[in-house]
């Protein structure tokens, strides 16, 4: 390499060290944290996030992370409000599409454990297992989503149950076993460092549970 095209390299590296680094804007420095917070979660047997490790993940000061989370606990509350919209924005799109409630059901489980799946960090959340040492509201939001499950399962099983002597109880008690179902699975994953698949064997199961 000649001399002169040394120097225009070093000149044109010495222009990208001096230019001001671009600032995300404020609602994509959102996105970045809880993405990073995500991604932290999904190594197997990983210990409590920190702010402090996050913070240095981001190569930002714990300061910086205050300035768009008033605390770790709303930071975990932006995670619980992607799981939420995610996953009811799907199963309003599966109630939509699909006439038949059995094959409704099976979607709406398939699309659950499927979601925990392909986000690993997020199941961890969905679990309560990222969840221990954090603020106890966000251990009973994270419920909630299951109870709101639990509902959608139920009113889809009326229409299954139509002919038994006790269609509420019955429905009430089988929406259980299935909530329960996508639950186990979804630990069973996050608890194996993500070996076992919650997906494992999906269709024989959903046979068994939905007939």
């Amino acid at each position: 390499m000649s001399e002169v095209a040394t120097q225009e390299n070093t000149s044109a590296l010495e222009a990208d060290a001096a230019a001001p680094r671009k600032r995300p804007k404020p609602g994509e420095r959102r996105v970045q944290i809880l993405q990073t917070l995500a991604s932290m979660l999904e190594r197997p047997g990983a210990e409590r996030v920190t702010t402090a490790a996050l913070a240095g993940k981001l190569d930002v000061s714990e300061a910086a992370l205050y300035r768009h989370f008033a605390s770790k606990a709303q930071m975990f509350e932006g995670l619980i409000e992607f799981i939420e919209s995610s996953v009811f924005s799907l199963v309003n799109q599966i109630a939509e599409r699909e006439q038949n409630p059995s094959a409704r059901l099976g979607k709406t489980i398939s699309m659950v454990l499927q979601f925990g799946e392909k986000n690993p960090g997020m199941c961890r959340v969905m679990t309560g297992d990222a969840l221990v040492f954090e603020n106890e509201r966000l251990q009973e939001r994270m419920n909630q989503l299951f109870d709101k499950l639990e509902s959608h399962f139920k009113q889809n099983l009326r229409d299954l149950v139509a002919g038994s002597s006790t269609p509420t109880v019955e429905a009430q008690a089988q929406a259980s076993v299935l909530t329960a179902f996508c639950m186990g699975r979804l630990q069973r994953y996050a608890r194996s460092g993500f070996k076992r698949m919650p997906t494992e064997h999906l269709d024989a199961s959903l046979v068994r549970l939905l007939g």
